[in-house]
């Protein structure tokens, strides 16, 4: 029995179309007041974007370009979280001491070279991001002298998953000022004044 199909109706583009541009829900505009979900990157609404140890270094660096990140998570052949290389990382003095550690060229350098290991990272319980709000995202990447924020949760066993992210850069533009983790805005009350104008 041969199924039967419809045609879908068709029409030409109106003058004003645009491409809509994918984003996870979260809202463009916040204040220091609302919930710290708002602000987070959730890897169950956006998928993480990775590389292993082993992705040259300059190649890293174009994913991030091409992604619009500025953080890769680094994970191995299972998945599992090695680190994190930072657009900061790659850019900064790390491959200056990496090419003088390891005595290879600056060429040959790898993720794994520049990366923060799985060891140094701080991450925050998702636990307790449910009950905060933004100004208290804003205030411990600023005391930490942070840019990015990485959040756990637990599944059933116990074991420790990526769920999300926070960025200084994201959270400054839904706030509508520039934050960074050092730099001009040096306090709580100078971000609040910024917002306040």
């Amino acid at each position: 029995m041969a199924a039967r199909y419809a045609l879908i109706p068709s029409h030409t583009l109106s003058e004003h179309v645009t491409v809509h541009r994918f984003g996870q829900g979260l809202p463009s505009r916040v204040t220091m007041e609302d919930p710290a979900g708002d602000v987070m990157t959730d890897f169950r609404r956006v998928e993480a974007v990775t590389a292993p140890p082993e992705m040259p270094m300059d190649a890293a660096l174009q994913k991030m370009i091409h992604a619009g990140v500025r953080l890769l998570i680094v994970v191995d052949r299972e998945e599992g979280v090695r680190g994190v290389v930072t657009a900061r990382d790659i850019m900064g003095e790390k491959p200056v001491k990496a090419v003088s550690n390891e005595r290879i060229s600056h060429n040959a350098l790898l993720v794994q070279h520049v990366m923060t290991p799985r060891g140094e990272l701080s991450v925050m319980d998702h636990y307790d991001v449910v009950t905060a709000r933004v100004g208290d995202v804003v205030v411990t990447l600023r005391d930490a002298g942070r840019q990015h924020a990485l959040v756990v949760e637990y599944d059933e066993r116990r074991r420790e998953l990526l769920r999300g992210l926070f960025s200084l850069t994201q959270i400054g533009r839904q706030l509508g000022v520039e934050i960074t983790s050092e730099g001009p805005v040096q306090s709580f009350a100078e971000i609040e004044k910024l917002l306040n104008r």
